[in-house]
């Protein structure tokens, strides 16, 4: 690879990391054909963009990215693929999932929201990471809660002014 291409290289990894919020490093090494392309199936299904990278070539376009990604280029040794999503967590739930049926592939690190995790034994928490519209959605149910509590009330009372003061003070 000439100094030129691994200058474009490093371009377009620069880039995919600005545009993507949700970055996940895994170690894919050791996976049959087979079971790589069982892996890309999945990973396609869940709208999950998986590629292999070469290390320094990723390390020089964290360099360059404007991100923080604190410890995250530390974990760049040995075989490295990069996991791109719009959903938090999809990344993590594909892994857990996968590794039911292999043991590969680990989590070397993420970069989800700002906030870096180190190691595979934070992919629980991974997995619990709600998207913004889940988020959005507890909120929302929430929010209704109180609302629906106030009608059923004013419903009860049968309509007079009495009822009402009554069945809203027992709330």
């Amino acid at each position: 690879m000439t100094r030129e291409e691994k200058a474009n290289v490093i371009q377009d990894l620069t880039a995919q990391l600005a545009e993507n919020a949700t970055i996940y490093l895994a170690d894919i090494s050791g996976l049959d054909a087979g079971t790589t392309s069982d892996l890309r199936r999945a990973c396609f299904k869940a709208n999950v963009k998986l590629s292999v990278v070469k290390n320094t070539l990723l390390a020089k376009a964290m360099e360059a990215s404007e991100k923080e990604f604190g410890e995250l280029p530390e974990v760049l040794k040995g075989n490295t693929s990069l996991m791109f999503a719009e959903v938090g967590n999809a990344p993590a739930k594909l892994i857990k999932n996968f590794r039911k049926k292999s043991d590969k592939p680990l989590l070397k690190g993420a970069f989800v929201e700002e906030a870096v995790y180190i190691g595979d034994e934070n992919l629980d928490t991974l997995v619990s990471i709600k998207s913004k519209e889940e988020m959005i959605g507890e909120i929302i149910g929430l929010l209704q809660s109180p609302a629906k509590n106030v009608i059923s009330g004013l419903k009860s009372g049968g309509g007079k002014l009495a009822g009402i003061l009554k069945t809203l003070s027992e709330k």
